[in-house]
């Protein structure tokens, strides 16, 4: 039946098909920044890191970082995966729900803002945490001979 014939014979439009799947949220140009001057920043420190780390496969669940070497994983305040998604309870429940299960698996998280990176906030706390693991070693380094 064509489009006319039916809002003449029925006085309603057909529905609209809807997308099945929802598209992943698209990064401001602030995020960006931050987020490759945390990138250089760590590459400085020379910390092993992951992009956009995705710890559960059935969620659209991401941070922005994982701290390959300390399982901590970091989140940009203003970023896409942050739950910053037009103020909506729901989906802010549903990112703050993520924190819970990274922590069930055994990951610690870090949130910065964007003014922690640029004024020097992230090197800092970056600093404290490679000083507070030190190296591991399993033959201590004074033993007796």
């Amino acid at each position: 039946m064509e489009l006319k014939a039916y809002k003449v014979l029925t006085n309603k439009l057909p529905h609209k098909k809807k997308s099945r799947t929802r598209p992943l949220p698209k990064a401001g140009e602030r995020y960006l920044e931050a987020f490759d001057r945390l990138k250089e920043i760590l590459d400085r420190m020379e910390v092993k890191y992951e992009e956009y780390f995705h710890f559960k496969s059935t969620k659209h669940w991401r941070f922005d970082l994982h701290l390959l070497e300390y399982r901590v994983l970091i989140e940009i305040a203003t970023g896409p995966w942050s739950g910053g998604r037009k103020g909506k309870l729901a989906t802010k429940a549903w990112s703050v729900d993520r924190y819970d299960h990274a922590e069930e698996l055994g990951y610690r998280f870090h949130r910065f803002e964007l003014a922690d990176i640029n004024m020097g906030r992230a090197t800092a706390w970056l600093r404290h945490l490679k000083a507070s693991h030190g190296t591991d070693q399993t033959i201590p380094t004074n033993r007796p001979d």
